[in-house]
């Protein structure tokens, strides 16, 4: 029976389509049906409150992601904006892990978005991945433009730059290395950090 209180549908839909994502990946199919069913719900009450399954699909990431990689330092105003940008780049690599964490994290993502077939499903995922980050990081920068006095524009590229600098410090981790990887990562993170900054 569709529960009668909207949050708690809505909570429920999602529930239902993380545990989908969790059994099938990250590239699961999230048909309509599948989670209505799941969930208890109609596929109406399902579409009222995901329009789409792109829509749907992009909440439970974002849940998943906030779960995976909270972003405690960037509200901690007793430390300079540069040095909570930096921290909150660094938890979203906490993520990945390190040496062999990180090498089956990379392993994971080339099978899944490189190496495997390119169906919608798969463009679908990489893309709601994609798109959470970039909305993480333009957050961060709202708030530190907010607070900082800095300029609102160009936020976006600002975000793509730290964002490609996150994938290619990702993939580092996962790759030989002679020595530690931290003090060369802490230098590129604040170059970028300082370049997303600049006015």
């Amino acid at each position: 029976m569709d529960d009668e209180r909207p949050s708690g549908t809505r909570e429920r839909i999602l529930a239902a389509a993380a545990e989908i994502i969790k059994e099938g990946g990250v590239t699961a199919r999230l048909s309509v049906r599948a989670v209505a069913a799941r969930a208890g719900v109609s596929t109406g009450s399902l579409r009222h409150h995901f329009p789409t399954q792109q829509t749907l699909r992009d909440e439970v990431m974002r849940r998943i992601y906030d779960w995976i990689a909270p972003a405690h330092s960037i509200h901690d105003t007793s430390i300079p904006a540069r040095d909570r940008l930096v921290e909150s780049l660094r938890e979203v690599l906490t993520a990945v892990g390190s040496a062999e964490q990180a090498r089956a994290a990379m392993g994971e993502l080339t099978r899944t978005f490189i190496a495997g077939e390119q169906t919608a499903q798969v463009r679908e995922a990489y893309l709601t991945i994609d798109r959470d980050t970039r909305r993480r990081v333009e957050t961060w920068l709202e708030l530190l433009a907010e607070e900082e006095g800095l300029p609102l524009e160009g936020i976006p590229g600002r975000a793509s730059l730290l964002c490609t600098v996150l994938s290619g410090l990702g993939l580092e981790r996962a790759l030989p290395a002679e020595d530690s990887l931290a003090q060369r990562e802490t230098e590129t993170l604040y170059r970028a950090v300082d370049a997303a900054l600049a006015p």
